[in-house]
């Protein structure tokens, strides 16, 4: 679980280092009508993040419950690719976005929390209980740990080439 964590706060910090210099103009831009802004994709992490803490915590307070076998081997790393573009389900659209000091702030303190649940209850836990993810069906706990700095990362990806295509 230390590794996993260690993983969330580098690609935590590298998505930080990237949005925090910009100003607030460029934050809340979007290249075109059917892109999102980096706030909107930051409100997005936010959502998810809070799902997850959620959902987590709702398994945490049930009965401890195992991933199939093979299940357990499942690469959530494959959630970083951008090869494939995914809707993302409509509960974690971003869709009033606020302003940026309070999109960073969601941000920070939903990867708070997350860590302080990781940190409370531990890897042995986190391996015996289930998360019902939309696109990689059930994984354990500890994967989705790894699932969301995956999709953190992917969402860096994502940033990167927004401000690419700003001009940025």
């Amino acid at each position: 679980m230390n590794r996993s964590l260690k993983r969330l706060d580098v690609i935590h910090q590298n998505l930080l280092d990237t949005v925090q210099p910009l100003d607030k103009e460029l934050f809340m831009q979007r290249p075109s009508d059917r892109e999102w802004s980096v706030a909107e994709i930051l409100q997005h992490l936010y959502l998810v993040e809070e799902r997850v803490i959620k959902d987590l915590t709702r398994g945490i307070a049930a009965e401890p419950a195992r991933v199939s076998f093979f299940k357990r081997f499942l690469p959530t790393s494959i959630v970083s690719l951008r090869i494939r573009k995914f809707q993302a389900p409509k509960a974690v659209n971003p869709v009033e976005v606020p302003e940026k000091q309070l999109v960073l702030a969601n941000y920070n303190g939903a990867r708070q929390s997350l860590k302080d649940l990781c940190n409370l209850h531990g890897a042995k836990r986190f391996r015996t209980l289930v998360f019902n993810h939309p696109f990689l069906g059930r994984i354990d706990g500890r994967a989705t740990v790894d699932f969301v700095g995956y999709h953190e990362q992917r969402h860096l990806k994502q940033i990167r080439e927004v401000l690419k295509k700003l001009g940025a």
